[in-house]
């Protein structure tokens, strides 16, 4: 049973480094060691990891090799996306496949920034790349995301989305016009996208509401403030939060005092996302707009 240096623990190796440290061919193939992906290495008491395969990857790729697509979403702290496979962009040929890593060849330079020791492609050019993987539901998502947590602006977004020309760019160029500043989670998102997709009018997201003197009343979520209709997200943490549950009782009490309409959408009503847009159809409507009915299936 061979005694790992701890030079390799804690982290991904390859077979040249394990070399240095008096580690055969052979002792890789051991009990103590766990191959990564051809080339890179663990010992079996380094924990497996989102992180650890990215490390591990970067070790036997080219040079240039720069994570893209939605391994670099997922990177960057961004969650509800796969990790695995990792998504890698280079200018290189690869000559030998990895299970696991799904490399892009590109033609172009690859303008790359390191976070946290790894090279990643740029926001903006991630969320192009990332439209060739996700719906566009998903897309902004990841927009919303990216802008609410200062990787790009609105503007940034848009114009290269406008003026670049690769693959997922038309997708993106849908999506961009409705990414929003202030979106603090992925169900205001998506609650976003299904009035939006219904063909109701846009909802302005986290706005302050004021009362008539110019007070502040409190932050909404989305907001229609000429028809003073606020549309809110209630998720489960809420639910099973008494202290929370009973704030936002009386935060909603006040701003029906106040002559808002308030249209709360929990985790139960996605189970017929239609009923969404009909609830906020019937409450502008109530209040004055005059539009078309919510369009489905389109």
């Amino acid at each position: 049973m061979i005694d790992l240096p701890a030079e390799l623990r804690g982290r991904p190796f390859t077979a040249l480094e394990a070399k240095a440290h008096g580690i055969t061919r052979r002792m890789l193939q051991g009990p103590r060691i766990v191959q990564v992906f051809a080339g890179a290495y663990r010992s079996v008491d380094t924990p497996d990891s989102f992180d650890l395969r990215v490390r591990a990857a970067i070790l036997v790729l080219p040079a240039d090799a720069t994570l893209s697509h939605v391994s670099n979403l997922r990177w960057r702290g961004y969650g509800p996306v796969a990790a695995w496979p990792l998504h890698f962009s280079t200018n290189a040929k690869l000559h030998v496949e990895r299970r696991g890593i799904v490399p892009h060849r590109r033609q172009g330079f690859l303008s790359s920034s390191f976070v946290r020791g790894v090279p990643l492609l740029g926001p903006d050019r991630t969320f192009v790349d990332a439209a060739t993987q996700l719906s566009e539901r998903e897309l902004l998502r990841v927009g919303d995301w990216l802008v609410a947590n200062k990787h790009t602006d609105i503007l940034d977004l848009r114009a290269f989305a406008v003026t670049s020309h690769l693959d997922g760019v038309q997708r993106a160029r849908r999506v961009a016009p409705v990414v929003r500043e202030r979106v603090d989670s992925v169900r205001e998102s998506d609650v976003r996208w299904i009035i939006l997709s219904s063909g109701l009018p846009m909802p302005e997201p986290n706005p302050d509401l004021l009362d008539e003197s110019g007070q502040f009343l409190a932050k909404g979520d989305l907001v229609y403030s000429s028809f003073k209709v606020l549309v809110e997200y209630d998720g489960w943490h809420h639910e099973r939060d008494a202290v929370q549950r009973q704030r936002d009782h009386l935060r909603r009490e006040l701003l029906e005092a106040q002559g808002w309409r308030v249209v709360v959408v929990t985790a139960e009503d996605f189970r017929q996302e239609w009923s969404i847009a009909w609830r906020v159809y019937n409450a502008l409507h109530q209040r004055g707009y005059t539009g078309s009915r919510p369009r489905f299936g389109r």
